[in-house]
């Protein structure tokens, strides 16, 4: 059984600078070590946040793979909002680790799928 989980929180229309910062300030970077990691000027990523300048495609490339995000997503094309992910049942239920607090047990996990296939099954 497969079931479509929604990996991303709606994010705002941004531009491509915009997102560049919201990316490397949510992953705790500053703008050196980014600017290091794709291998160009500090001022140079600035001007890319700030809309002063674009990035070049292949930095564009480089910031895509390394943030694991789309171009498209880059250059506002498509929000994370609409990346998806099909997972089976077992992948979903593989990543819950814990339920207010308390571990969730191999047996735990398999009630849970248990239950979850019997209800997508008969619902209406």
């Amino acid at each position: 059984m497969i079931i479509t989980v929604s990996n991303y929180k709606k994010v705002k229309d941004m531009s491509i600078g915009n997102r560049i910062a919201d990316l490397r300030t949510n992953n705790h970077m500053s703008q050196f070590q980014l600017a290091k990691v794709l291998g160009i000027g500090t001022s140079t990523l600035g001007m890319y946040e700030t809309n002063k300048r674009k990035p070049s495609p292949k930095v564009l490339n480089k910031i895509a793979d390394y943030f694991d995000v789309s171009t498209d997503y880059l250059l506002g094309r498509k929000s994370k909002a609409d990346q998806v992910h099909n997972a089976t049942v077992d992948e979903a239920l593989g990543t819950i680790m814990s339920f207010e607090g308390q571990p969730v047990t191999e047996h735990d996990k398999k009630v849970m799928k248990d239950l979850l296939e019997s209800y997508l099954r008969n619902k209406e």
